[in-house]
């Protein structure tokens, strides 16, 4: 005897919908996932722009051109990282004397990805970071009374 096997429909269930509902998780999770991506990339380039800023506060001629070279330094690392949005440069320590430490904090926003029905509720990260140097206590070009002997405390 030899059995007839059909194939039907029959004890098909909710194939299409789980696929749909398969390919809607995977772009909702492809979203978050590009703008997790964001802010770590964001977080890249103001890391970069803190420590580009301070480097070049620190090695600048003199006093008066630290602030123009630091942020002038700072936008050429976010350019470099292709950061398009707008950041804040904000020295926390200034001063160009031997030993004396250097700040600077950058801080940027990076928005959301909107979706429909939730673009009431989100606002954008806030990525922020600072960098910190010492002044060289033997750097040459700086005024220095006589007798003076760096004293860094290192």
């Amino acid at each position: 005897m030899i059995a007839s096997h059909r194939s039907g429909e029959a004890g098909f269930v909710a194939g299409l919908e789980s696929l749909a509902f398969g390919v809607l998780v995977f772009v909702l999770g492809t979203l978050a996932v590009v703008n997790a991506w964001a802010v770590i990339d964001a977080k890249f380039a103001t890391s970069a722009a803190a420590r580009e800023a301070v480097r070049a506060a620190v090695e600048s001629p003199d006093a008066g051109a630290q602030p123009a070279r630091a942020e002038a330094a700072a936008r050429a690392a976010l350019a470099g990282h292709g950061l398009e949005h707008p950041a804040q440069i904000v020295p926390v320590v200034v001063g160009l004397a031997r030993c004396q430490e250097v700040a600077y904090r950058v801080r940027t926003e990076v928005p959301a990805l909107l979706l429909p029905g939730i673009t009431a509720r989100v606002r954008p990260f806030v990525v922020s970071s600072e960098h910190r140097e010492v002044v060289d206590p033997y750097r040459s070009g700086l005024a220095v009374t006589q007798g003076e002997a760096p004293a860094c405390g290192f």
